[in-house]
């Protein structure tokens, strides 16, 4: 092979990477604008809640005039503060049942071999596929009957339970070895012991997972907590901020509604900081599942 030949194949593979390299960054520009674009209307009521009434339809994102004085009157133009209780009340308390009963459900239904098992499984699926709205009829008469309306208890007794959840903990229960849960068994530990000692810590990724997505839909639920709920002093945020809205048709009733709506993010960004690495853990564990 001649000189020349030799050296004409690295300036080939340096051409080849020199046009590969701008397209190396396309999907990082592309995912930036793309969380541009997520993130703006999250600025513009973050911006919305510091503004003025009269600067209220500016285009300019945040204004000249900065001002804090509609956190203050959101609590005291409403119970707000009731409101905020309520939704982190029916959101801990629903959450923590979805993690405490799924689990359960989801270990029995992966580790023991009964009779129907397949049946009650596909049955629990099932239940993904009818729509919420074809529910709330039942549950409205489930709530009369009893005397739930207007009470912690009937906003939260549908959130008890999740059969997502349980398909969730169920297909990560089933990764657990069984040789560990047999030594344990020998050993002489309770089926209680075993899943809340070895199972539930090795599936904590999936856990943190239930937790957040538990969380959020409990604390932005809308439809049901709005039906059930009769008074402001059982309502919820989103309840709250509908009521509020109707409630105040100018501008500062914009502003205030935007501020209201700031203040209820601040849990959710909590929660999130806290269990941050676990559930992008347990997100990616879940897409490779």
């Amino acid at each position: 092979m001649s000189v020349q030949a030799v050296s004409a194949v690295p300036q080939r593979s340096v051409k080849a990477a020199s046009r590969r390299k701008p397209l190396r960054w396309l999907p990082y520009v592309v995912l930036s604008l793309g969380g541009v674009l997520m993130i703006f209307p999250f600025l513009w009521m973050i911006s919305t809640s510091l503004k003025e009434p009269k600067d209220l339809f500016t285009l300019s994102l945040f204004s000249t005039t900065l001002t804090w004085n509609n956190y203050i009157e959101v609590f005291t133009k409403s119970p707000f503060s009731t409101w905020l209780l309520n939704s982190l009340i029916v959101a801990a308390v629903t959450t923590i049942s979805v993690c405490f009963f799924d689990s359960i459900i989801g270990y029995v239904l992966a580790k023991f071999n009964f009779r129907g098992k397949k049946i009650i499984f596909v049955g629990i699926l099932s239940t993904l596929m009818v729509p919420t709205e074809m529910l709330i009829i039942p549950w409205y008469i489930l709530s009369v009957t009893f005397d739930w309306v207007d009470t912690y208890w009937g906003i939260m007794f549908p959130g008890l339970i999740s059969a997502f959840g349980i398909f969730l903990m169920k297909q990560f229960m089933e990764s657990v070895p069984e040789d560990l849960l047999d030594a344990a068994r020998m050993d002489g530990m309770s089926e209680w012991g075993i899943l809340f000692k070895i199972a539930v810590p090795l599936v904590q990724p999936a856990l943190a997972t239930l937790f957040i997505l538990s969380f959020l839909g409990n604390w932005n639920a809308f439809i049901w907590p709005l039906i059930v709920s009769m008074t402001e002093e059982r309502m919820t945020v989103p309840v709250g901020l509908s009521f509020f809205s109707s409630e105040l048709k100018d501008s500062a009733g914009w502003v205030l509604i935007m501020t209201g709506a700031t203040v209820s993010v601040i849990p959710l960004i909590v929660i999130f900081l806290i269990f941050q690495k676990q559930i992008i853990r347990g997100v990616a564990l879940t897409g490779l599942k």
